[in-house]
């Protein structure tokens, strides 16, 4: 291909910085970090007004013009959209597949008896021949949670922050996966992967270890924010790499995909230190027992709480499994800093007064096998809630959660705790970006082109309108779904056509094995019970030996119901009757005549349908 790229004239930036002159004169004001994210983001954009959207004039990318027919990018987005959790995305190019993200999400209140969800990774296992690797953004569940059952069907290396990979190695003695490559990546060094030159960008988030990728190709740049806030104060001191932000911005970046989960919420999400003033208050205030119920995931949080209970001279306890091994790994990585002593034993609570102990414990989503609910039930083998305990929720709910989060709050409340939540004060704040944050982002990074990820429809949708109030095109903005292939240039952008996603769910060690039918299934036996008859037949005259006989499961107490039962037995009898008239002697004719006439029969008495279970014994 012939280079006919020539040096672009300098165009005027399609937002205007204000200078000096511009600023009216006022007195100094004292700014906290969200009043500066607020601030730079209004001066980035005071020429866009969202009433009359201002279209942004096209960057000039220092690439090469691709040739009308040539090699296009593709982006496949497996999972993370109109969803939280799950999130799987593909960058394929020049035959090559770069996976960032494979992690899982928890079932929805109509997936009975599920434990987790995962991404259908049908066009993995076909194109594994192509795939250079997973790179990963940080060490959350719904980031690296299917990663083992991706290993389970493809040999891939990983490449991730060190937290991730360190609590990724926990998983893989779980699932007995030996000799993993892994390699970890930092944020001030690029690596190569086929035709891929990956950039980490530290962000910031609710983990340590978060990053957003740079994916460089000599189409253009593909950038990938993973999950971020723009805390100014963070915990552990790391603070965002936003100049590295700028500078992509400059240099050209031909797509984004961005963090949609808290775009409606206007203004710029708290810093941790907001909580951290809020838990010493708390602390400071209680002569009794704390018990603080958290995302075992959340070691920013973990960590502030173990500082909170030196400063105030409590022991900590720590109750949970997953809490125990983020403890593990988190702590000899040395991510988290616990000082020698503070943690002790369950066994050894006994030893100390009531107001020199801290709880640190799962169970902030109200999980109905969490140490928080068992202990608010009065289920907790070695814990009970005592009258005068402080509880701290610090977690907000996730959406779905609000009911059963809201049922462990009044237990705990009937049983005498005092309990604090983040509508009563500031005891949590959210990892993702507000609207501020994120126009900050957009108006550093100036993609040509833009796909909302990690969000519900709405989120989605909102982050779109978000990006176009901005003044990008509303061509260049794509608001897709799990499965759709976007297929671009520098010339152009447009989804040509679909591979198989969906979710896949596994159960105990199923994967796959339960779909529609048999959640439906479950769904009819939760509702409405179940009623089976036995009944014992000669094969080879089709007559009645014995029976019929009828259980009842979840349907009706039988011993209440024993009129009930004696004439869904004569039912029975009759529709056996009748079918031995018409000299019906095949099994299945036989277990519809009695599904039907049952069935007819217990909606007209009970306005009910339980599932019906004919069973024919042969003698």
């Amino acid at each position: 291909m012939t280079d006919t790229t020539t040096k672009p004239k300098k165009k005027k930036k399609w937002f205007k910085r204000p200078t000096q002159s511009d600023k009216p004169k006022e007195q100094p004001v004292e700014k906290n970090a969200s009043t500066v994210a607020a601030d730079i983001s209004t001066a980035t954009t005071s020429k866009v007004s969202p009433a009359k959207k201002k279209k942004r004039p096209a960057k000039a990318q220092p690439v090469p013009v691709p040739e009308p027919g040539g090699e296009k990018i593709k982006i496949i987005p497996l999972g993370g959209l109109k969803e939280i959790g799950k999130n799987l995305t593909l960058v394929e190019y020049k035959n090559e597949i770069l996976i960032i993200d494979c992690g899982l999400s928890f079932p929805d209140d109509e997936m009975l008896g599920i434990d987790i969800v995962i991404p259908d990774m049908t066009y993995l296992v076909k194109n594994q021949e192509k795939i250079r690797g997973v790179v990963i953004t940080h060490g959350h569940e719904d980031h690296i949670g299917a990663i083992p059952y991706l290993l389970k069907q493809i040999n891939v290396p990983i490449y991730g922050p060190r937290l991730a990979l360190g609590l990724l190695e926990v998983k893989f003695k779980e699932h007995r996966l030996n000799n993993v490559r892994m390699q970890r990546i930092k944020g001030d060094e690029t690596f190569q992967l086929g035709v891929f030159k990956i950039e980490p960008i530290r962000t910031t988030h609710s983990i340590p270890d978060a990053f957003a990728i740079a994916v460089h190709t000599d189409i253009g740049t593909i950038l990938h924010t993973g999950d971020f806030k723009i805390d100014y104060t963070p915990v552990d001191g790391q603070v965002m790499d936003l100049h590295k932000f700028a500078d992509l911005g400059e240099k050209g970046v031909l797509l984004m995909l961005a963090d949609s989960t808290n775009v409606e919420r206007p203004g710029a999400t708290i810093s941790e230190q907001n909580v951290r003033k809020s838990l010493e208050n708390a602390f400071m205030n209680c002569k009794s027992r704390i018990i603080v119920a958290t995302f075992s995931s959340n070691i920013h949080r973990l960590q502030i709480i173990i500082n909170t209970a030196q400063k105030f001279n409590r022991k900590v306890v720590i109750n949970g499994r997953s809490m125990l091994n983020v403890f593990a790994v988190a702590s000899e990585l040395g991510v988290m800093n616990v000082p020698e002593g503070l943690v002790i034993d369950l066994r050894d609570m006994d030893e100390y007064r009531d107001d020199q102990l801290v709880l640190l414990t799962t169970g902030s989503q109200g999980e109905p096998m969490a140490a928080l609910s068992r202990m608010s039930s009065g289920e907790h083998r070695k814990l009970d809630i005592q009258a005068g305990d402080l509880v701290i929720f610090s977690a907000s709910p996730i959406p779905g959660n609000e009911k059963t989060v809201s049922r462990v709050i009044n237990q705990l409340f009937e049983k005498g705790a005092n309990v604090i939540y983040d509508s009563l004060a500031e005891v949590h704040t959210s990892g993702h970006a507000c609207q501020e944050e994120l126009k900050l982002m957009h108006n550093l990074v100036r993609p040509k082109y833009f796909i909302p990820v990690h969000g519900e429809y709405r989120h989605l949708k909102q982050h779109a309108n978000l990006a176009m109030s901005l003044g990008m095109p509303e061509e260049n903005v794509f608001t897709m779904q799990n499965g759709q292939v976007l297929e671009l240039d520098q010339i152009e952008g447009k989804i040509t056509g679909k591979v198989q996603a969906g979710p896949i769910l596994v159960d105990g060690l199923g994967v796959g094995d339960v779909g529609s039918i048999v959640l439906r299934d479950r769904k009819h036996l939760a509702e409405d019970g179940l009623m089976v008859v036995v009944v014992t037949m000669d094969r080879s005259e089709a007559k009645v030996v014995a029976g019929p006989d009828i259980i009842s499961r979840g349907f009706v107490y039988v011993r209440e119901s024993e009129d009930l039962m004696e004439e869904a037995r004569i039912v029975v009898q009759k529709s056996l009757d009748q079918m031995e008239q018409r000299g019906v002697k095949e099994w299945a004719q036989l277990k519809n005549g009695i599904r039907d006439g049952l069935k007819d029969f217990l909606y007209h008495k009970t306005q009910r349908r339980p599932m019906i279970l004919p069973i024919i014994m042969e003698v």
